[in-house]
């Protein structure tokens, strides 16, 4: 349906940033399958240099094109977009994601039907159909280590039809990758949006450890799906969002783990950088390592993990 100003249930939030080779596509499917309620779109792009949200202005006039003057990064792009957004309901869909039907019918009756549920994620398919794995474990030591495990069986062509029959069920689960995220307006409200210290990874794992500090549930749907094309805008600057990664990491775990968390995996991502730089000398590891040693930027927390103070709704 074409967006009612006046009654607006669901806002769609892209944040863009030289996705001209994927934005278009992302639209267009928008525009192709979702006509069940009134929505809006928002494109927030962060300074691209590749013309796209020209390009966007002129093949959908209807989309709300906001231009930063900076690269805010993925969160914060989000919480400029969430600014201007009218509908109860926030679909944070990145651009490099294409909808196969119309995802809004199912998730809203999720919600109704599920008044604890506070965001969902819906099923990612790689572009051949197959299943991509979007959800972690709460992140830490054990969940990190849970998560690789899981995506190294699952690129075990024996062991991928087991692990995607998991995926086919509706669950309640910790994590889900921010690719497409569909949000209650008051819940996204009432945490301030994304935590903008995280310019690109980890920041919908802090979304999703928050909320459920606040007692929501997150769930993940099979029963809805779209394609995810994966890593389109941080392939372009591989170095860079690699520092990034681990900026965002060490922020987490000062955020959310407990002490001896922070210590481990300090440790443990120094003894793994200085044997890749040791064989390499690629400048990208030492950079990293010497991340690590930035306490004054990335502090060790003592205060104990927050996972504890969870409460009930």
């Amino acid at each position: 349906m074409q967006p009612d100003k006046q009654n607006i249930l669901v806002s769609i939030i892209l944040v863009n940033y030289n996705g001209v080779g994927v934005i278009l596509d992302c639209l267009d499917s928008i525009e192709k399958f979702i006509h069940s309620v009134t929505y809006e779109v928002i494109v927030v792009d962060n300074d691209s240099t590749d013309g796209s949200p020209k390009l966007v202005a002129q093949k959908f006039p209807h989309v709300q094109v906001i231009q930063s003057s900076k690269n805010l990064g993925f969160g914060a792009g989000n919480n400029l977009g969430a600014q201007a957004a009218k509908g109860n309901f926030l679909f944070l869909l990145n651009t490099d994601t294409v909808l196969i039907s119309d995802p809004l019918p199912h998730l809203l009756i999720l919600m109704q039907t599920h008044l604890d549920v506070g965001l969902i994620g819906p099923q990612l398919l790689n572009p051949d159909g197959t299943l991509q794995l979007s959800v972690v474990p709460a992140i830490g030591l054990r969940g990190e280590y849970q998560a690789q495990q899981q995506l190294k069986k699952y690129q075990n062509a024996n062991n991928q039809a087991a692990i995607s029959q998991q995926f086919q069920v509706i669950q309640e689960v910790e994590i889900v990758i921010g690719a497409a995220i569909f949000i209650r307006r008051e819940l996204f409200d009432s945490l301030g949006g994304f935590d903008e210290s995280f310019f690109m990874y980890f920041e919908e794992s802090d979304l999703c450890q928050r909320s459920r500090n606040q007692g929501w549930k997150i769930l993940y749907t099979p029963q809805t799906a779209l394609i995810h094309l994966k890593g389109q805008s941080v392939n372009q600057r591989a170095d860079a969002m690699a520092i990034e990664y681990r900026k965002s990491q060490l922020y987490y775990y000062q955020k959310h783990c407990s002490l001896v968390e922070q210590i481990l995996v300090r440790l443990y991502l120094l003894i793994k950088f200085l044997s890749l730089f040791l064989k390499t000398l690629n400048p990208t590891f030492g950079k990293i390592i010497l991340l690590l040693f930035n306490f004054k930027q990335y502090p060790l927390s003592f205060k104990p993990r927050s996972s504890i103070n969870v409460t009930s709704r």
